[in-house]
């Protein structure tokens, strides 16, 4: 078993491809639906961009909440890229591993897994 892809649900994907293409550094592969999915890809992981309509939504997804972990070789530098590209890190959940979250509330760590233990 192999994780296929990860959705994420976002107010505009429109507007969160961008955020993820122009802060994050992804790649934008392809719009479904009229724009309103969008995928991109992020390293070798590629993410689903969807609305979210909690109050539409089946019940499955009404919850949903998401947590992702980018790997870097150069902890200090990528935080210092993101800072200039308008990321604003929260804290550290331990030591080496800042948080931040994307314009949509999408939780995200920061890590270098070589120092990370």
């Amino acid at each position: 078993m192999r994780i296929g892809h990860i959705e994420l649900f976002v107010q505009d994907p429109v507007t969160s491809k961008e955020y993820y293409t122009q802060v994050l550094g992804a790649e934008a592969i392809s719009e479904q639906a009229d724009g309103r999915i969008v995928w991109v890809k992020l390293g070798d992981i590629e993410l689903l961009l969807r609305p979210g309509q909690p109050g539409d939504s089946p019940d499955i997804y009404k919850f949903a909440r998401s947590a992702i972990v980018l790997y870097t070789d150069d902890l200090d530098t990528e935080i210092a890229r993101l800072k200039l590209r308008g990321v604003a890190f929260e804290g550290d959940d331990g030591e080496g591993c800042p948080t931040f979250r994307d314009p949509d509330g999408n939780w995200f760590q920061l890590t270098n897994p070589g120092q990370h233990t």
